[in-house]
């Protein structure tokens, strides 16, 4: 699994995880539990993790969409 995308915004992971899953690539949404140890505060981000053989696309399906990834 790669990462594609690390953000503090719930708003970009889930549009971004809407994107992915309508062009059927596998997104595994790490980090979702630990706002628990930042109190709910949004200080730590959240990843999306893809597939290695899927990353090229996903990166092209975000990019295409406006959402940089800042991991290339």
């Amino acid at each position: 699994m790669k990462e594609l995308l690390r953000s503090t915004d719930p708003t970009v992971i889930a549009f971004a995880t809407a994107l992915l899953e309508g062009e059927d690539i596998d997104v595994f949404d790490m980090d979702v539990h630990m706002s628990i140890l930042d109190g709910s505060l949004g200080i730590l981000p959240r990843r999306l993790m893809v597939r290695d053989a899927d990353l090229f696309i996903a990166r092209a399906v975000l990019r295409d969409n406006g959402i940089p990834t800042g991991l290339e």
